[in-house]
């Protein structure tokens, strides 16, 4: 009985600060736990806000349909030290990550959050993940009832996630003697992604490099080795980050000091991070692996995946080739908009014969396909008013109007810009309109509805959530 409510409680403890971490490192997240607490247990799924919810049929498949991870795992385990924790990997759920292991002390728990389409790389969030699982079974390796400071490594774990992965990528290149500490990097980073320079933001790459592989950089400029300036110095580091703004040109640095600047590659042990502005990116083997912002690292890559639009052209009466290139064009658009940090209205019609819009119209329409009249459109785009674009990508007009009758969903709190679309779209039924807002998030409107509007659930129950048995749970 004290094992089971010991067993709850862990559970809650962990659950509620992943919840939580994650929410605030990514958008609004949901986390879910299957588990076993001994081999001989059936298996139990932990899951208050229903993230699982649709995968009933892969689940029976994954530990009903083949018994044979059970006897794999027992036997890995069986000569396995107290306190090891064996890793196992994303089970591939559609718009899910999930991470998870196995000890002597707790044999099977497999944690699952929301895969985000907006995310850099998910791999910082699958380190979340093996975490948590680490932490439970060290708190039922000692059991003890005190250790409740589980939940709280996990809300504040975002640094750690990054320098895990990192460390993870790094070691497969250089091998597990790589010298550089990777934690007070990404620290510097946030304060250095927090310095003005004459009331100005960084801009530019600053690359991290290990000492011993320096001599492989061809250097433009060599700071004197005993005249280096220190990374901790951020002032000193912001200034000379002016050197690289706009350019090519990376700031090169051992993790210690300043080396110099650098026209070379940027190799891919390194870590690096690309400042643009009160924004940027942590990098490595040239990929971004999470953003920082306000002070913080996050998962977003900054960029609306636009996935609801994507999925609408293509199910709408278009020919394919003719939807991909009008997606293409209107992502393009808003990715400009999100940039340039300025509201957007754009009116996809498709029908065959243009609405009737008060504004600007056009004479002729533009052909967005064309370079000149795209980066017109990106100018015209921030003139109050929507650019009216047809399914053939061109341009009938900007500036343009959008009204129509009040509606039930209206929400008073979204702006004008926003209500006009819903009135819009729901008195034109071949009309899609997509609302970029000033402070980057965007809308897809479409027959009055709101296609890619959020859902709200509390982030945790008000009660102790009791965990099911897997089996009653899909209604085997």
């Amino acid at each position: 009985m004290f094992n089971d409510r010991f067993c709850n409680l862990a559970i809650k403890n962990i659950y509620k600060g992943l919840v939580d971490g994650l929410s605030h490192f990514s958008q609004q997240s949901r986390v879910a736990l299957i588990y076993a607490r001994d081999p001989s247990d059936p298996l139990s799924i932990y899951d208050p806000q229903q993230l699982l919810k649709g995968h009933e049929l892969r689940l029976k498949q994954l530990y009903f349909d083949d018994n044979r991870w059970h006897k794999t795992l027992l036997q890995s385990i069986e000569h396995q030290p107290e306190g090891h924790f064996i890793t196992a990997e994303n089970l591939q759920l559609a718009g899910i990550i999930s991470f998870g292991g196995s000890s002597r002390s707790f044999f099977y728990q497999m944690w699952f959050t929301e895969h985000h389409p907006n995310m850099c790389s998910i791999h910082p969030t699958e380190r979340w993940l093996e975490y948590a699982g680490w932490l439970m079974s060290q708190n039922f390796e000692m059991e003890n009832i005190a250790m409740w400071s589980s939940g709280h490594a996990l809300q504040n774990y975002a640094t750690h996630a990054v320098e895990d992965h990192i460390v993870d990528i790094r070691n497969k290149i250089l091998g597990i003697d790589a010298k550089m500490f990777i934690k007070p990097i990404l620290d510097m980073i946030l304060k250095l992604s927090k310095t003005k320079e004459e009331g100005y933001w960084p801009r530019g790459r600053l690359v991290f490099v290990d000492s011993e592989f320096l001599n492989g950089l061809n250097f433009l400029a060599k700071i004197k080795r005993f005249e280096r300036p220190f990374t901790s110095n951020i002032k000193h580091v912001r200034k000379l980050m002016l050197a690289v703004e706009f350019s090519n040109r990376i700031l090169v640095s051992d993790g210690n000091t300043i080396i110099g600047i650098s026209d070379s590659p940027v190799p891919d042990y390194a870590v690096a991070a690309f400042f643009n502005g009160d924004y940027g990116f942590v990098e490595i083997t040239g990929k971004p692996i999470c953003s920082f912002f306000d002070g913080a690292f996050h998962s977003t890559s900054r960029k609306s995946k636009l996935v609801e639009l994507e999925s609408l052209l293509l199910d709408c009466k278009l020919d394919p080739s003719i939807a991909t290139e009008l997606f293409l064009v209107v992502s393009k658009l808003v990715h400009t908009a999100q940039n340039k940090r300025h509201g957007a209205t754009l009116v996809l019609n498709l029908a065959l014969e243009p609405a009737e819009l008060s504004g600007h119209i056009l004479d002729p329409p533009l052909d967005l396909k064309k370079d000149e009249n795209f980066n017109l459109a990106s100018s015209l785009i921030k003139i109050d008013g929507a650019l009216h674009i047809m399914s053939n990508c061109e341009l009938m007009g900007f500036g343009c109007l959008l009204d129509g009758k009040s509606i039930l969903s209206e929400n008073i709190g979204r702006g004008a810009r926003y209500n006009s679309a819903l009135r819009f779209t729901a008195e034109h039924e071949d009309v899609i309109v997509v609302v970029v807002s000033s402070d980057r998030p965007v809308s897809i409107i479409y027959h009055g509805i709101e296609l890619n509007a959020h859902c709200v659930w509390d982030l945790m129950p008000g009660y102790l959530y009791e965990p099911k048995e897997l089996k009653q749970h899909l209604n085997l």
